[in-house]
This record gives structure tokens, C-alpha cells and sequence, in this order.
């Protein structure tokens, strides 16, 4: 590929008396090509939440040059984009999914999920193989299972429907299993080809910390998808004259997501610390501890401790961060503020109060105001 980059060798003096020559010259080339490539792949296809082109009316059939135009997207990204134009809505609300519930998870740590006003969407936090970029690849991927899969029932997508999973073998006999469940089987599966994607395009050597990251991604991603199908649970409508129930018919639903962002974020406590092996295969880093399951998060790098705003790492720092001065937990200012203490402010508070049931059926209420303390991180 022809990238514009020219590179000239030429003697160049340097204070000690050395030369650049032809190798020194081709040393510092490849370093900028492998900077370059570090840009690249920051783009990822979580920017697809933030993308003004997500509306039914964009994805028309034969508008290959919208999938080639859409940031973040690998090539096979693209291609399953061309082929499935209807899916990419769907896809952007599921990365919009898992990075509201991200936020909400970690609204009382000092990283908090923070988006920022560019492709990769998280930062240079994503670069470094932490216990959050685990959880943030798994709640990504499951919000993209989610969204699908509920799009299948509501007959939004042309290659998928209704669930046909098969009826459970605990399900009483005389209930019907019918209805229109979510697809889970297909948003598991078209999940896995388009989320996985990216990853499965590279290949990097064996043992390098390239292949480490490369299967700590995918492993995260499959957790993220378990997760959500480990969730799904069998619902029931009842039929029967005056609400006898005497017949029910039942069908496969999915979780609240709020459900498998609580699950994932256990995941995310109890997150493996791995290591690559000899044969260049993750393995856990303490060899007395048990190897995580499917189900498992897993981490390759120490986390930050976010206390400072740092561009090397994409820290954003908890300056100006609310803070619980009476909690002992990681939203306390003492944590929070990690130990550079805090300011106390006097804001004020308008909330909805008095709320009365009016025949029929609305409720009214007054709108009322307070003053409440509030401490923020120096």
C-alpha cells in the first residue's frame, strides 16, 4: 500500500560523531510505520454508537460505499456490513448498550468508562490489556447479541425471525412452547462473526504480546455472549377464561441487560491475571490458581490506578470527580480523591416531590427544591 512515505538516506552527523546509514534509516521507517499502525487499530467498531449514519433509511440496498465509509470498521467488518446493510442499526445500539451499562457499573470507580471525541471511543485506555478493557470488550459483545436478537422477534431484520430453540425438558407438559422468543441462537452466532471479526484478521507471532492481547479479546468477548445467553430464561403468558391460567404458552426471552451487566461486572472482580506459555497459549499467571472457565474474564496487564489525568495510559484522572465523603468503599473521597482530598460545594437540587394519582390516569406532581452538600476530588 502507497502511504506517501518516502525515506532518503543520507549521512547525517550527530553530536558523537555517528552516522544515520541505510539501516538506521529503515529502523526508523518501520517505527513509524508501526506508530501509524498503533493509530489504525485505536479505530474500533464501538464508534458505530456514536455514528450519525445509524438510521434504517442509510442501510439501502447496494450502498456498498456507506459500510467502506463507516470508521472503526476492519475489512471483514465491512464485508459483513455489505451483507447484512439491516444489522449495522442494531449493531450501533448494541455498542451503545454496553457503554451505557459500562457507565453505569463503574460509576463509583475512579475509571468510569468515559468515552472520548474520537473513533477508538474509550481512549488509550483500550491499548493496555486490563481488567476494565476485559469488561469492556465482553459488555460490548453482549450488547450486540442483545440488540440483534431482540430485533430478530420484532421482524426488523430480513435473515432471521422468531427463536426456534427447542422446547425445555423441564417445561410442563401441558404448557405450549411457541410464541415469538428472542433469536438468541442467531445474535449469539452473528455476534460472534462480526464482533470477532477484527481479531480473527491478525497474525502476529507466537509468544508475542500482540497474540496475548489477540486471545485475551476474544476470550473476553465469548464471556460477554455467555453471559447473555446463560441469562435467558423461559417466559410464560397465561390463557384461561377470567384469568384461570388453565393454559400457558411460553417462549424463550432474554434478560433485563441490567442483569448481565451485574453478572459481567462479578466477572470483572474476580478477572484472571494471565500469561502466555511456552507453546504461546494464555495460562494463569499464579500456576496455583485455577484456569478461568469461558464464563471468566481475563487480563494480561496491571491496571492504572487512574488517580491522574495521564496521556501515555489515556487516563482521564478523578480531578473534579463527585466523591461520598461518608463511604469507605472505591466512591469515597478518601479513595476516590486518592488522598489529595477534597473541596465541599453547596448545590442546589430540583426534584419532582408530592406526587398524587389523578381519576383517570395520570400523576401530578409539585416540583420541589434542596440544598445538599457536594464533594468533589482537588
Amino acid at each position: 500500500m502507497n502511504i506517501g512515505l518516502k525515506c532518503v538516506c543520507r549521512p547525517v552527523c550527530w553530536p558523537f560523531g555517528s552516522l544515520l546509514d541505510s539501516r538506521n534509516c529503515v529502523f526508523a521507517l518501520t517505527l513509524v510505520m508501526l506508530l501509524m499502525q498503533v493509530v489504525v487499530e485505536a479505530n474500533s467498531w464501538w464508534s458505530l454508537a456514536m455514528n450519525p449514519l445509524l438510521i434504517p433509511e442509510a442501510y439501502i440496498i447496494g450502498a456498498q460505499p456507506l459500510c467502506s465509509q463507516l470508521v472503526g470498521l476492519s475489512q471483514g467488518q465491512k464485508k459483513l456490513c455489505q451483507l447484512y446493510q439491516d444489522h449495522m442499526q442494531f449493531i450501533g445500539e448494541g455498542a451503545k448498550m454496553g457503554i451505557r451499562e459500562c457507565q453505569y457499573q463503574f460509576r463509583h470507580r475512579r475509571w468510569n468508562c468515559s468515552t472520548v471525541d474520537n473513533s477508538s471511543v474509550f481512549g488509550r485506555v483500550m491499548q493496555i490489556g486490563s481488567r476494565e478493557t476485559a469488561f469492556t470488550y465482553a459488555i460490548s459483545a453482549a450488547g450486540v447479541v442483545n440488540t440483534v436478537s431482540r430485533a430478530c422477534r420484532e421482524g426488523e431484520l430480513n435473515s432471521c425471525g422468531c427463536s426456534r430453540a427447542a422446547r425445555p425438558k423441564d417445561l410442563q407438559r401441558d404448557w405450549l412452547w411457541g410464541g415469538c422468543g428472542d433469536n438468541l441462537n442467531y445474535g449469539y452466532r452473528f455476534s460472534k462473526e462480526f464482533v470477532d471479526a477484527r481479531e480473527r484478521e491478525k497474525s502476529y507471532p507466537k509468544g508475542s504480546y500482540e497474540s496475548a492481547r489477540l486471545q485475551m479479546n476474544l476470550h473476553n468477548n465469548e464471556a460477554g455472549r455467555r453471559a447473555v445467553s446463560n441469562l435467558a430464561d423461559v417466559s410464560c403468558k397465561c390463557h384461561g377464561v377470567s384469568g384461570s391460567c388453565s393454559l400457558k404458552t411460553c417462549w424463550l426471552q432474554l434478560a433485563d441487560f441490567r442483569k448481565v451487566g451485574d453478572a459481567l461486572k462479578e466477572k470483572y472482580d474476580s478477572a484472571a491475571a494471565m500469561k502466555l506459555n511456552s507453546r504461546g497459549k494464555l495460562v494463569p499467571l499464579h500456576s496455583n490458581f485455577n484456569p478461568p472457565t469461558g464464563n471468566d474474564l481475563v487480563h494480561i496487564d496491571q491496571s492504572p490506578d487512574y488517580c491522574l489525568k495521564n496521556q501515555s495510559t489515556g487516563s482521564l484522572g478523578t480531578v473534579g470527580r463527585l466523591c461520598n465523603k461518608t463511604s469507605e468503599g472505591m466512591d469515597g473521597c478518601e479513595l476516590m480523591c486518592c488522598g489529595r482530598g477534597y473541596d465541599q460545594y453547596k448545590a442546589q437540587i430540583v426534584e419532582r416531590c408530592n406526587c398524587k394519582f389523578h381519576w383517570c390516569c395520570y400523576v401530578k406532581c409539585k416540583r420541589c427544591t434542596r440544598i445538599v452538600d457536594q464533594f468533589v476530588c482537588k
